[in-house]
């Protein structure tokens, strides 16, 4: 088994390159200001000059304007975009077309029947984030470092493309992965110093045991 990783949050070109050397399959990019991943579109369209090639390129978005997400796709020639926040199958299916490219959307979950929430988007997107509801009173809809009971996907053969988020780190990624059956994995604050501050040592780490899970 292949677990392909996603790196997020990356506004740092050197955390760029050094999460495609160590093999991540996708590079995530934020564009929400309250999170301290934030891109602007300026800083994204210096950034575009300096990424590595190979990763696919996730722009990470919460009821976004339209102009936001163009621009975003347009600075960073983005393969995919990910909606996290409160956006419906109408919209995923219109922001699609609009933007074409891939579209993924994050499903917060809690609780078994929490899962069914994305079934009304699967004719619309390509892949599915599965992420912990966010903490009473947060700001963020995701990157709060928190997990949930992953055994909740446990057993279940889900008929499509599916990530798992949440507070993953190195320590519980293996077990991440045995109680939930994901193959794909989506790691933020888990490759961090502090919020926002993403570590190259700490993202090589993750991928190298990312990569030995069997």
């Amino acid at each position: 088994m292949t677990i392909d990783v996603k790196i997020c949050g990356i506004s740092d070109a050197a955390h760029a390159h050094a999460a495609a050397m160590h093999g991540a399959t996708w590079l995530g990019f934020i564009f929400f200001p309250p999170s301290p991943r934030n891109l602007s579109l300026e800083a994204a369209r210096k950034l575009a000059q300096q990424l590595p090639v190979g990763p696919k390129r996730v722009g990470v978005f919460v009821d976004a304007t339209d102009d936001l997400m163009m621009g975003a796709v347009e600075a960073l020639s983005l393969d995919a975009v990910q909606l996290h926040g409160s956006e419906t199958p109408a919209d995923a299916a219109r922001i699609k077309k609009l933007l074409g490219v891939k579209v993924i959307k994050a499903i917060a979950v809690n609780a078994k029947e929490d899962i069914e929430k994305a079934d009304p988007f699967l004719p619309y997107v390509d892949r599915i984030l599965f992420d912990a509801k966010p903490p009473e009173g947060s700001a963020l809809p995701g990157g709060n470092a928190t997990s949930f009971p992953w055994q909740i996907l446990g057993g279940t053969q889900l008929p499509y493309k599916w990530m798992l988020a949440g507070g993953l780190t190195v320590d519980n990624a293996a077990e991440a992965v045995a109680s939930s059956g994901a193959t794909a994995l989506d790691v933020s604050s888990g490759v961090e110093t502090a919020p926002g501050k993403k570590s190259s040592a700490a993202i090589q780490h993750f991928l190298r045991v990312a990569k030995a899970i069997k």
